[in-house]
């Protein structure tokens, strides 16, 4: 903007010289005219007047193109350094970008590094921590061990001859623990409780005492757990479905028929019309007789229907016999209870085989197949703390010994 600007001024003064210059040279050549006209014989002294001022003028045109030359010197070097320091600007903003991408690149590399070394720390860690777990894990196992190893040592020095006896009444208490609680047997159970009992009674050690008097309370519970005949109650429940085929099925139960006095003649003639309609009745009874009705009347079942009510009257006794080694007294009663109804409502009540069949499902329907059985069995902990306390005692021996 300031080297156009520049130039436009110095455009109109370069002009404004050059009429100058052409006024100036048509003024000298006028008054050269004038003065060869009117003077022709003037002397030679004359004509170095004009000379003269001609000089100045070409030396006043040269300093005005001098200053000018300087002018447009100076505006050429404004313009070349304001170039320069243009320039110089654009390379400094250059060189700032790359600073700062540089620096950015720098810190994200060092963002890396330091996540990396986080990283490399963590694995290190959870390394070294693992390693730890594994070697207490180790050594636990071992000193597990030696402790196995120091009551193995114990129980084979210090054993005494009848201590057998302990282990083997542990063993069936224990045996009789697992058949009351897993296969519901309380008869083994309290087989298996007496024998250990002989076990400990064998031993003849007044310290077990307490034990036996354990042992005693939990035979008596085992003897007071009422017996269920599952076995009897399932063939006496299966014998009833295989009966089922053979029930005869009930014919259509209609309602008791009202009780009609039959009319009589009456003796009296003015009665002619009632006797005439009594003497028809009674000879249209002869061939066809009207009974009248009241109530519900129950149809006979189809082939079909007499099928599937056999079929459920099994399904239901099979319930029965499944609720039986559950132990399920509800599902059980309700089976037979429900099986019992469907009898009596659809078979012939008159027969002599559907009588024992509904006698023997009301029998069963009565018994009780549910037992409440003892939550856990007393010997079984204080067996335990007595085997416990004399090996711990052995080994505490044994150790003091060592030492």
């Amino acid at each position: 903007m300031t080297s156009k600007n520049n130039n436009e001024n110095i455009a109109p003064d370069q002009e404004k010289d050059k009429a100058a210059e052409a006024s100036k040279s048509e003024t000298k050549a006028s008054t050269e005219t004038k003065v060869e006209t009117s003077e022709p014989t003037a002397p030679p002294a004359a004509e170095s007047k004009p000379s003269g001022a001609a000089k100045a003028q070409a030396e006043e045109k040269q300093g005005k193109r001098g200053v000018k030359l300087a002018t447009v010197a100076i505006v050429i070097s404004v313009l070349f350094g304001g170039g320069l320091t243009f320039q110089m600007q654009q390379k400094n903003a250059e060189y700032q970008a790359q600073i700062s991408a540089l620096q950015t690149q720098l810190q994200q590399t060092q963002n890396s590094v330091q996540s990396e070394l986080a990283a490399t720390q963590q694995q290190a860690i959870a390394k070294a921590t693992e390693i730890t777990h594994r070697a207490e894990t180790v050594l636990a196992q071992q000193q597990k061990s030696i402790e196995s190893l120091q009551v193995a040592v114990a129980d084979v020095k210090g054993r005494r001859p009848n201590d057998w006896l302990l282990a083997e009444a542990d063993y069936l208490v224990k045996l009789a623990g697992r058949k009351l609680f897993l296969e519901h047997d309380a008869v083994s159970a309290t087989k298996l409780m007496e024998s250990a009992d002989q076990r400990i009674a064998a031993l003849n050690d007044p310290s077990l005492v307490p034990l036996r008097k354990a042992m005693a309370n939990d035979i008596t519970k085992l003897k007071t757990i009422p017996l269920v005949d599952r076995e009897g109650l399932v063939l006496r429940i299966t014998a009833l479905q295989q009966q089922v085929d053979k029930l005869p099925l009930a014919n259509a139960l209609l309602p008791e028929a009202e009780q009609q006095q039959k009319p009589v003649v009456s003796e009296d003639i003015y009665d002619w019309q009632d006797n005439l309609l009594t003497s028809l009745k009674d000879f249209s009874e002869n061939f066809i007789t009207f009974r009248t009705r009241d109530g519900n009347v129950i149809p006979l079942l189809s082939p079909q229907q007499h099928f599937y009510l056999k079929e459920n009257i099994k399904a239901k006794l099979e319930t029965a016999i499944k609720a039986v080694y559950v132990e399920q007294q509800e599902i059980y009663s309700t089976a037979l209870t429900t099986a019992d109804k469907w009898s009596t409502t659809f078979f012939n009540q008159d027969s002599n085989e559907v009588k024992e069949f509904n006698k023997a499902l009301e029998l069963l329907s009565s018994q009780k197949v549910q037992v409440d059985y003892p939550v856990k069995l007393e010997t079984q902990q204080n067996l335990s703390d007595v085997i416990r306390e004399r090996l711990r005692r052995e080994v505490t021996t044994l150790v003091s010994e060592d030492k």
